[in-house]
């Protein structure tokens, strides 16, 4: 092995040591993450409605609704899921909490309600995103874990490569017939290979969830040579509450459904930012596909009149905003549909896999050049024997 390579390997081992428990939490979190829509839906009787020809009722009626069930409410989101389903609250009730509740989105009926940490994979996501910690720190840990997981998989795949074209062939599959320290060695080595592309754009995307440098890096990158900035195309207008003359006659949240709804036919799902304490306007998502997050459409007025201050027509977006928005759904594999959870969730099951495959080849390792040792001393005490014994 050259001294670069012995460097390589040095690294790559005590990154293992330092990371390998997260990267494991991580990894086996994010692979459960990934189907937890089809779980949810196949388990919860709440998450379906009957389709009605009767049409959607207004979102300021869904809030009343609430209202009226949850007086110390403030109804900071109102989700349309689409046809099939139901609509949702997300209701912020102070000392109490946050509540989910669900309702019927024909009759304004609650059906079902819940506290988000009761949830198994809200728990799930929490500790993907944070590790149960303080979300300011928890962050961090993650984040750095999942940087130095980065630099692991690029030295593992530098030291794996097979130098000959020869060896290529049989270093690309797994000899299930050998031995079982040598099938764990290529459990190791083959997959590790075969996820490193994955588990980069996977590691990525996550990143840039977490963390708004990572966001806007991608962003630069994707619009190198494009006149725009980030925070010129994302900054999000105020409202003017100067500006409360001719206040609008009916509810801004059913002004802005209805503007959505007109704007973007084909929506499936709809997501309405009302959040009364804070001054910024009220905001409205139409998305493509239901429980996807990509290709939105998205429009914020004014709290007080209802004038529209600003759009996110998706097809105006830069390929950069485009790209950060993509993030989540390319984070959980559903970018590409069914394939592609499937490829996230198998990638997720081999990254969290490689520290523990790693570690046994570690000690194996490490009780070999033990036994190694054992065998050098024994034979230098024999030989030594010998000598004293022919000597006397």
């Amino acid at each position: 092995m050259t001294p670069f390579k012995k460097v390589l390997l040095f690294c790559h081992r005590w990154l293992g040591f330092i990371s390998g428990l997260v990267v494991f939490i991580v990894s086996i979190t994010g692979c459960i993450f990934c189907f937890q829509d089809e779980i949810q839906d196949a388990i919860h009787d709440h998450r379906h409605v009957t389709v009605q020809s009767a049409p959607y009722k207004q979102p300021s009626e869904l809030i009343s609704a609430v209202k009226t069930a949850y007086p110390n409410a403030s109804p900071d989101f109102i989700y349309y899921f689409g046809k099939g389903r139901p609509a949702a609250v997300y209701a912020n009730q102070g000392k109490d909490g946050f509540e989910f509740i669900y309702l019927n989105p024909y009759t304004a009926q609650i059906t079902y309600h819940e506290k988000l940490e009761t949830n198994f994979f809200i728990v799930v996501e929490y500790i993907h995103l944070y590790l149960l910690l303080p979300p300011a720190i928890g962050k961090w840990v993650v984040g750095v874990a999942v940087i130095i997981f980065m630099a692991i998989m690029v030295t593992g795949l530098i030291l794996w490569w097979p130098k000959r074209k020869s060896d290529r062939k049989r270093s690309f599959t797994i000899k299930w017939g050998g031995r079982w320290r040598r099938v764990n060695y290529d459990l190791h080595n083959v997959l590790g290979f075969y996820a490193t592309s994955i588990a980069i754009i996977l590691a990525i995307s996550g990143l840039a969830i977490a963390f708004k440098p990572v966001s806007k890096a991608i962003y630069d990158a994707a619009n190198i040579g494009r006149d725009i900035t980030y925070d010129e195309e994302v900054t999000e207008p105020k409202s003017d509450s100067l500006k409360r003359a001719g206040l609008a006659k009916q509810p801004v949240v059913d002004i802005a459904f209805a503007h959505a709804r007109q704007q973007a036919p084909e929506a499936q799902m709809f997501l309405i930012h009302n959040d009364p304490a804070l001054s910024g306007a009220i905001g409205v998502g139409a998305y493509a596909k239901s429980m996807h997050y990509s290709h939105a459409t998205g429009f914020e007025f004014d709290k007080y009149n209802g004038k529209l201050l600003k759009s996110y027509i998706y097809d105006k977006k830069s390929p950069g905003l485009k790209l950060i928005e993509m993030n989540y759904d390319i984070h959980v594999g559903q970018i590409g549909g069914l394939t592609t959870k499937i490829i996230a969730f198998l990638a997720s099951l081999i990254c969290a896999s490689l520290p523990i495959t790693g570690f046994i080849i570690w000690l194996g390792k490490r009780k070999k050049a033990k036994s190694k040792a054992t065998k050098v001393r024994g034979a230098v005490h024999h030989k030594t024997h010998r000598r004293v014994v022919q000597a006397s």
